[in-house]
């Protein structure tokens, strides 16, 4: 028989493959998941802060992360126009 290399998801996977497969061919393994993780955790951040308990340690980025990140794309970018000259970071 001719060598097939089938893939998940893929043309003739068949029906047990299809009925288990979450996300279309091409997308990688472990997508879907690392956003349902993350979604979990961030309700369990929100479930906290509801019910006063103590927050679990956020292994999602916090508005502070973010707005870093944020200076740190406007100091690249102003490196970049500049010949990649170094920039320093303002952080408050």
């Amino acid at each position: 028989a001719p060598t097939r290399i089938l893939t998940r998801g893929g043309f003739g996977a068949g029906p047990a493959a299809e009925a288990v497969s979450r996300v279309p061919a091409g997308h990688p393994e472990g997508y879907l998941e690392a956003f349902a993780n993350l979604y979990a955790e961030i309700a369990d951040a929100v479930l906290a802060a509801k019910t006063g308990a103590p927050p679990p340690a956020a292994p999602f980025p916090t508005v502070e992360d973010g707005a870093r990140g944020v200076r740190f794309m406007f100091a690249a970018r102003a490196s970049a126009k500049e010949g990649s000259r170094f920039v320093a970071l303002d952080n408050p």
